[in-house]
């Protein structure tokens, strides 16, 4: 039974496979999942997010130990400093050997602001290297359309090839009946059978062409691809003339880590509030007078306020100015040579259209010079010679035709993705 049903699913996987049909929209998705540097999302947003949380643990209480031990040359000497005590009293002398093992818990309550400004400076660098990353990945879709649409014309080229080929099998049979009539000469059957030849070797060329353009498109997009997947021609859509690309944001997103930077700048000149507890052993203690080994704790309030920041600030202000007018200025290259580009584009797209309603008419006229010639080569007028000249130039006129047809939605395609709609 386990055998039984691994069959069937191994067939229909196989059926599935030969039947398969692709969008440019699923070959978009599928290479977009499936090309390498894809691993770097979620590891950019992982490292967000333990920089933040590393940010965070500046609030929690800092611990921290040391400790010393010193031999002086020199001490206080109490008993030489003052003078004899009524009653006897002598006061010790401080012992040259010190040394003292302490702790420190410390919590910092206030800090000017420095860690939120951190926090907004590493969610833009996270949302910037994204965005990035997104850019890259969207300029695969340029190389998508170049491999669809290859197949695309390859198909089509294969379609009239075979059409062509069938129409000179049929000449060539009426050439065997005239042949075996003795109204024909050999030589009329052999240059029919060498043109069938020809078209078949051009069809082998399709092939052999179709299939490197599919292995090329099963490596984007990580599946495999057979010689009878088919793709499914995309409908030409209209496309606006704005431009919406992923790398505008990209530049909107440096901008903002200057913004974060500048109100850091604030920061940095702001006081510091910490509350601290710090305890020790040794010897002496904070009443020194005694010179024993002991414990001893000192807790409060500690003030920090450093305005050495001040010196720089103005010229780091200037500096992110002129950084964010920097990313203005390649933003404003981008759109315009984006725009160049869509211009083109749209020039294309009008050749094209232009070019298939003169295809068509060429085609048209072809078309009735080719069913003359073959009446003409029927009642012996034209050799078979001038016949193949014709029927081949009605041949590339619809090859042209296609070619232009394809390029014409690749043209199209080409405006969305130059656009980003």
């Amino acid at each position: 039974m386990k055998t039984m049903i691994l069959t069937v699913g191994f067939l229909l996987m196989t059926i599935n496979t030969a039947g398969q049909t692709l969008t440019i929209e699923e070959c978009y998705r599928l290479a977009k999942a499936n090309y390498p540097v894809i691993k770097k999302m979620d590891l950019i947003s992982k490292t967000g997010e333990f920089d933040i949380q590393n940010a965070n643990k500046k609030f929690l209480p800092q611990i921290s130990f040391s400790g010393q031990a010193t031999y002086q040359s020199q001490t206080v000497s109490f008993p030489d400093a003052l003078s004899a005590l009524p009653g006897g009293i002598s006061l010790p002398s401080i012992s040259k050997d010190q040394y003292k093992i302490q702790g420190e818990i410390s919590q910092l309550l206030y800090d000017g602001g420095n860690t939120k400004n951190q926090k907004e400076l590493i969610k833009a660098n996270t949302e910037l290297q994204e965005q990035n990353l997104e850019a890259n990945l969207y300029a695969l879709n340029s190389r998508i359309n170049t491999l669809f649409f290859s197949v695309l014309l390859m198909d089509a080229q294969l379609k009239q090839n075979d059409l062509n080929k069938a129409s000179y099998q049929t000449q060539v049979q009426k050439t065997e009946a005239a042949l075996a009539n003795g109204i024909a000469f050999r030589s009329n059957l052999d240059e029919l059978k060498a043109e069938v030849l020809t078209i078949e070797m051009a069809g082998t060329e399709y092939k052999a062409n179709r299939s490197a353009y599919l292995k090329m498109l099963s490596l984007f997009i990580g599946q495999e691809l057979s010689d009878a997947t088919e793709l499914q021609t995309p409908a030409a859509e209209p496309v606006e003339n704005t431009i919406n690309r992923p790398e505008i944001k990209v530049f909107d997103l440096q901008k903002s880590i200057y913004d974060a930077q500048e109100k850091q700048l604030t920061s940095d000149y702001l006081p510091q509030v910490n509350a601290f507890f710090q305890g020790a052993y040794g010897r002496p203690t904070l009443n020194i007078i005694e010179n024993k080994s002991g414990a001893w704790f000192i807790t409060g309030l500690r003030f920090t306020w450093s305005l050495s920041s001040l010196y720089t600030r103005s010229n780091k202000k200037s500096i992110l100015n002129m950084n964010r007018q920097i990313a203005d200025t390649d933003k404003e290259t981008f759109l315009f040579n984006s725009k160049l580009d869509l211009a083109q584009q749209n020039e294309q797209v009008i050749k094209y259209k232009q070019l298939m309603h003169q295809d068509d008419e060429a085609i048209t006229l072809r078309s009735s010079v080719t069913r003359s010639a073959d009446a003409q080569l029927q009642n012996g007028v034209i050799t078979i010679h001038e016949y193949i000249q014709k029927v081949n130039a009605e041949h590339l006129s619809r090859q042209t035709r296609i070619l232009h047809e394809i390029q014409l939605l690749q043209a199209q395609y080409n405006q969305k993705f130059i656009s980003g709609n």
